[in-house]
């Protein structure tokens, strides 16, 4: 009887042992769950894009009211265009219809933070001479010097104004339609270049290839 006791209580030393063994891993288990989930909630570094976007500036470019024709009758909604910037090289625009003007405009905004693009500037101005063509719409973009200011009138103003460039001479040609005007002049911006970007890959230094 008393090695039969003996068998019990060391059965019951190891039955304790493995459940305070299990009980520490389980404890270890939920520690590392937690760092986990710590890491997870540590805030990411904001990418440029994400810092404008506290900077961001929005103005209305166009506003139009639309007419959709059903069997019912006719459905009246209102289209937005929108420019959105952060003054300082970053410009987009975007479309937003909605039967009420606030609802389409915030979702005009919302559609150009999607679409920003990084325009180079040269100080104050554009770095060369561009022409921008979209549908009907045709803008040509001319750098120009200290003092001149923004000569450019409707969206194309507002687009250069958000983009951050205080000095150039602009043109617009054929349509006289904001939303042709607005994608021309985007157009145009898109294709500008950087010197610097371009002198590395010619190989050649930037004064010798950029007046």
């Amino acid at each position: 009887m008393g090695e039969e006791e003996k068998k019990e209580e060391t059965k019951q030393e190891i039955a304790n042992d493995s459940t305070a063994d299990s009980g520490i891993e389980s404890e270890e288990k939920k520690e590392q769950l937690e760092k986990k989930e710590r890491d997870s909630e540590d805030v990411r570094p904001d990418t440029p894009e994400e810092e404008a976007e506290i900077e961001l500036k929005d103005q209305v470019i166009s506003i139009r009211r639309v007419t959709k024709v059903v069997k019912g009758g006719k459905n009246l909604s209102f289209s937005a265009l929108v420019a959105v910037g952060n003054e300082n090289g970053l410009i987009g625009i975007g479309k937003g219809k909605a039967r009420e003007v606030p609802v389409a405009i915030a979702k005009a905004a919302q559609d150009a933070k999607k679409k920003l693009i990084e325009v180079p500037i040269k100080e104050t101005t554009i770095p060369h001479f561009i022409k921008g063509v979209h549908g009907g719409g045709e803008v040509v973009l001319r750098p120009a010097s200290k003092g001149t200011g923004v000569i450019a009138g409707g969206a194309v103003r507002i687009i250069m104004q958000l983009a951050g460039i205080k000095d150039i001479l602009t043109k617009s040609l054929r349509s006289n339609n904001p939303i042709s005007v607005a994608h021309a002049t985007m157009n145009a911006l898109k294709r500008l270049k950087n010197p610097e970007h371009v002198s590395k890959i010619r190989g050649k230094v930037k004064e010798a290839i950029w007046q």
